[in-house]
């Protein structure tokens, strides 16, 4: 605490009542504030900004001193204050970051003023910040929960995901695929094939003109050869017949627990919540918007990876690789 800088006390009712009865005695402000243990000038401030009519009440005093120090602090008042912070915000936002991966961007770029999560999000729903709350992927002013609803589709002759070997899961390159489709009221059979890689987050995926075989065979077959990874985990829906085509070893998970591909089903989820939500008919989505839709979400900054986005993960390990196969020593 600053050397000048005085401690302040709060008046409580107790005080206030004790101020009024001192007061209906006779007692002079110096005496009352002799009594309370107070500065003189803390119940000369009291008595003359709280009475009413003249008159001092501990009831109204109480009643007023509450509605003061209610508005005397309001929510997201440190971002409105801050004129740099609050624009760096906004323009964060405008190119689709979240709250969280701005404020732990800011963090781990150890920015001389940080905001945390919390503090973004009370401002967003405070009177300030509401107007750019379109800018949140989900376009709301208040929290709602999620809701996840499990694949049950099955396929047999399988590789079990208990069957992964520990080497692969420990120090592999270990992808998640799903899809995502258009409602059955759109009419059409257009879905999207995603991928994503564990160790980077690093999302791609394709669109397919159905979910029959040999489009999800050919998609995967696809983005193997274009980013490598070496080992697939996918659940039993019939389109992955062709899984050993894809020129990668490929596991499934359990019947119905589709908990155990948690990256790609978050994955969806965040593509759903930013770009194309569920009702979205994808053949009115071009294969270039997709890709655009990728790009942004790889760009987005993870709590789980430092606050790096998945681009930058995907690269890193990509130049460890490199080095690795040059002899360099990586320390």
């Amino acid at each position: 605490m600053a050397k000048n800088q005085k401690k302040y006390r709060h008046l409580d009712f107790h005080a206030r009542d004790r101020i009024e009865a001192l007061l209906d005695e006779g007692h002079y402000q110096v005496e009352i504030a002799k009594i309370l243990g107070v500065h003189k000038s803390t119940i000369s401030r009291e008595i003359r900004k709280h009475r009413e009519t003249g008159v001092y009440k501990a009831g109204v005093a109480d009643h007023k001193a509450g509605i003061s120090r209610s508005n005397s602090k309001y929510q997201g008042m440190n971002i409105e204050a801050h004129k740099e912070m609050k624009q760096h915000l906004i323009e964060e936002m405008g190119v689709k970051q979240s709250p969280d991966g701005i404020s732990g961007r800011m963090k781990a770029d150890k920015c001389e003023v940080t905001v945390s999560t919390t503090a973004i999000y009370r401002w967003l729903y405070s009177p300030f910040g509401q107007q750019y709350c379109k800018l949140l992927c989900t376009k709301r002013y208040r929290r709602r929960p999620q809701r996840h609803t499990p694949k049950r589709e099955m396929i047999k002759n399988i590789k079990e995901i208990h069957d992964i070997p520990k080497m692969v899961l420990r120090n592999g390159d270990v992808s998640e695929a799903d899809t995502f489709l258009s409602p059955k009221r759109a009419k059409t059979t257009e879905a999207v094939a995603l991928r994503v890689k564990r160790r980077s987050k690093f999302i791609s995926g394709s669109k397919i003109p159905s979910m029959e075989t040999k489009h999800m065979t050919k998609s995967m077959k696809r983005l193997q050869k274009e980013n490598p990874s070496d080992a697939l985990l996918m659940d039993r829906g019939i389109e992955n017949r062709g899984h050993g085509e894809y020129g990668i070893p490929t596991y499934f998970c359990d019947s119905h627990a589709p908990w155990q591909k948690p990256l790609v089903e978050g994955s969806i989820g965040l593509a759903r919540r930013w770009f194309w939500p569920k009702g979205t008919d994808l053949s009115k989505v071009t294969e270039e918007k997709l890709q655009e839709g990728f790009r942004i979400l790889n760009s987005k900054y993870r709590k789980s990876l430092g606050y790096r986005s998945a681009r930058e993960e995907e690269e890193r390990y990509g130049m460890i690789a490199s080095l690795l196969a040059t002899g360099v020593a990586i320390h």
